[in-house]
């Protein structure tokens, strides 16, 4: 897939006041410091398309991009350790929880997980809970260029050892780095196979 067009549609606070659901959509998500502001922006091929920052836990709305006027690019919440209150941690998951359980539209949950890092408890719960909920997913692991390659893979094959304990299979998964640009196109790919299977929405 080329992307031809990419621009901002709208934040909203909450699921309910999202763009009505009639093209296909696809979430971001993962813990606030994955860097998947930059991994949108790598997509996009827009610089500034989505805010990066030094802060973790920047984005507290469900943010729209409509991408060649044809399907929603979604940025949500990150979750982890987030320096917010306890208050604020728990709206941003019912908020990201509310959208994912209940957007008709959504064809897939891209659940974004540091290369870098064993296991981490939050990603395997969250992956686990959009298991349970019958969510589409795939994983996206990120900053592969922060590290050696064998060693990207190495900690690849553990977290598919330890996620396996829970499934029967390992989901969907891509290695990006959005210094180098790898995985773009494999994520677009992926993107563009998945809007031939969206059915009619009614307006």
């Amino acid at each position: 897939m080329k992307i031809k067009s990419a621009r901002f549609i709208m934040s909203a606070p909450e699921w309910q006041k999202c763009p009505k659901p009639t093209i296909p959509e696809y979430a971001f998500v993962g813990r606030s410091n994955v860097g998947k502001s930059s991994l949108i922006n790598m997509i996009t091929e827009k610089r500034d398309m989505a805010k990066t920052s030094g802060t973790p836990g920047k984005t507290q709305l469900i943010n729209h991009f409509l991408i060649n006027e044809e399907w929603y690019l979604v940025d949500l919440p990150g979750y982890g350790f987030a320096k917010v209150t306890k208050t604020i941690r728990e709206n941003f998951d019912n908020l990201m929880k509310g959208y994912i359980a209940n957007r008709d539209n959504l064809m897939c949950v891209f659940v974004l997980v540091d290369s870098r890092l064993e296991p981490q408890k939050n990603d395997l719960d969250f992956i686990n809970w959009l298991g349970d909920n019958g969510v589409p997913l795939a994983i996206i692991f990120t900053k592969a260029d922060k590290q050696k390659p064998q060693h990207t893979a190495a900690n690849i094959d553990v977290f598919k050892s330890v996620l396996l304990q829970y499934w029967e299979e390992m989901p969907t998964y891509f290695v990006t780095s959005a210094e180098k640009k790898q995985g773009a196109d494999e994520v677009l790919d992926f993107i563009e196979e998945a809007n031939k299977r969206f059915g009619k929405f009614i307006v």
